[in-house]
């Protein structure tokens, strides 16, 4: 068999986005579902599936694989802010057989200490320590210590404000079901595996990016672990986007003034100029907002059904993977506040392509849909072959462009086995939704990254996989709904203006992303963090 071309897997596109997968329109999946509504913690934001970029050269490669939960968390909204839960089971699934079940899982469960008893707050420091005044009143006498020092460190000397902490254990399962090897994991040097706190402030936390990477642990086999609150690595103008598709018409100017970009004039379409650049020309909606993120990174022998790097012509390249959460059948609460759950997990939510669940199936079914398994998906077919949102963004755009003609049966690249992810001759497996990966494709280092995946010619992108800065929205948007690899009911082209150049104008994130692992930046600041909105400085326009 040829070994996948570069040049090969961008031709084979049209065979995958005439799939017309309208469901990742918006690409994050906040609060998508009416049962993760009300279960923020349970609620899954995103999921990300990637060969590592930190070093593309030949070599020792390992898959990043992250989970981020519980969205839209303000960083200033303390005592308490916002810890992982511990009834929650938080899962990493990774299918190598083609099968849509998963071979090799990574469970993460948390637990909280309380460290100051009698302390209002999560964390509490600030300088060297700081002590009752002269002036103090009794009956605490002046000189007393009542602050600890600046938050330094997650244990040991500079942990002691940390009054709010969270431990974890990550556990790697084999199989599935009553014949899963279950394998606890520890670090090898022994060290806690402690979840990073969302960012106080500069007192509180003075060198956080500091505190950030002490979080990141070393575990056996090569594996490398993290968790705790960062940054959303997403970026979107929600608002828009909501209200009922009203994107707005881009300006020439950038978020920041800088202007020579031109302007369409229409709303939600780019100009050239606009396409290339690495700013923002309207509001990014989830700026200055966090998640809880955890990420694992594995060797990619250890994900493998042959336990090697198989080629990317192999038939064991490709990975299928998603996140899921899971609470137990019975949750106990106790008079002292406390909360236990009893008997077998059940699952609340999964995600794997971004946005699947939010905008393709059904309201009445989404949270039948959450609470399902992959291997299962051919029972929400039906939501696919005439997608509503393609035909809802048409009609918002007033017609400006046409869109593919159904029935897309063209789906099934997406949600089976097939090329330009998968090798010709990959076991196809059932209709499911997964984020595949073809961990037989190098990765592409950053500074030379298409935000647009596999339609900028980047096949190291999403929908191979999915990195941080993958612009899901406008691929999606071009793709999906202007339909530019396909054509329209007469058979002429979709690859041309507007269809090519549709957007929502936010083509990166706030925050610089982090260049190795955990690879998503970490927490905002709380005490000056920035919600950028339409009309402020900064915020873009608000038409």
């Amino acid at each position: 068999m040829k070994r996948m071309t570069r040049l090969a897997i961008c031709t084979a596109l049209t065979g995958l986005f005439l799939a017309g997968d309208s469901s990742r329109l918006f690409a994050a999946s906040h609060r998508e579902a009416p049962l993760t509504a009300v279960d923020r913690t349970a609620d899954i934001t995103d999921f990300y599936a990637f060969v590592s970029y930190d070093k593309p050269e030949e070599g020792p490669r390992r898959v990043t694989l992250i989970l981020g939960v519980d969205p839209f968390l303000e960083p200033s909204n303390g005592p308490n802010y916002f810890p992982f839960d511990e009834n929650v089971l938080y899962t990493i699934k990774v299918d190598n057989n083609n099968d849509a079940v998963e071979d090799v899982s990574f469970e993460f469960r948390f637990k909280t200490e309380f460290r100051l008893p009698g302390v209002p707050v999560g964390v509490i420091g600030a300088g060297d320590g700081v002590s009752a005044p002269a002036n103090s009143p009794a009956p605490i006498p002046a000189g007393t210590p009542l602050i600890p020092a600046a938050i330094t460190h997650l244990d040991g000397a500079g942990s002691e404000g940390l009054n709010l902490r969270q431990t974890y254990s990550v556990t790697m399962v084999l199989g599935a079901g009553t014949t899963a090897v279950r394998i606890p994991l520890g670090t090898v040097d022994g060290k806690k595996l402690i979840a990073v706190p969302s960012n106080a402030g500069p007192r509180t936390m003075p060198q956080y990016d500091d505190l950030f990477a002490e979080g990141i642990n070393n575990l056996p086999h090569g594996i490398k672990v993290f968790a705790g609150t960062t940054d959303d690595a997403f970026w979107i103008d929600l608002g828009a986007t909501f209200d009922s598709l009203n994107l707005r018409k881009i300006p020439d100017a950038d978020v920041l003034g800088t202007t020579g970009f031109g302007s369409t004039g229409i709303p939600g379409v780019m100009t050239d100029q606009q396409d290339l650049a690495s700013t923002n020309f309207v509001t990014d909606s989830v700026s200055g907002f966090n998640v809880n993120s955890i990420a694992i990174e594995v060797p990619i022998e250890m994900l493998t059904r042959t336990r090697n790097r198989p080629a990317a012509d192999s038939s064991a390249a490709t990975l299928g993977s998603w996140g899921a959460t899971s609470r137990a059948t019975i949750t106990v609460r106790r008079t002292s506040g406390s909360e236990t759950g009893k008997g077998g997990y059940k699952q609340i939510q999964r995600l794997a392509n971004p946005l699947f669940n939010e905008l393709l199936i059904g309201t009445e079914m989404k949270d039948t849909w959450s609470r399902s398994q992959p291997k299962n998906d051919s029972q929400f077919a039906q939501y696919a072959l005439d997608p509503l949102i393609a035909r809802v963004a048409q009609a918002a755009f007033g017609g400006a462009f046409d869109i593919p003609v159904p029935p897309r049966l063209d789906l099934l690249p997406l949600v089976k086995y097939l090329p330009p992810i998968a090798a010709v001759g990959t076991p196809q497996g059932p209709v499911a939704d997964l984020l595949r990966l073809n961990v037989g494709i190098a990765p592409t280092a950053y500074a030379g990254a298409s935000r647009l995946g596999l339609v900028g010619g980047d096949v190291a992108g999403f929908p191979n996989g999915r990195r941080v800065f993958d612009d899901v929205t406008d691929i999606v948007l071009r793709v999906a709904v202007g339909g530019i690899l396909t054509t329209d009911k007469n058979g002429a082209s979709l690859n041309r203006f507007p269809n090519n150049r549709l957007g929502d104008g936010v083509n990166v994130n706030d925050k610089s992303y982090t260049p190795t692992f955990p690879y998503v930046a970490p927490s905002q600041d709380g005490r000056n963090r920035q919600h950028k909105d339409p009309g402020e400085p900064g915020g873009g326009p608000v038409n």
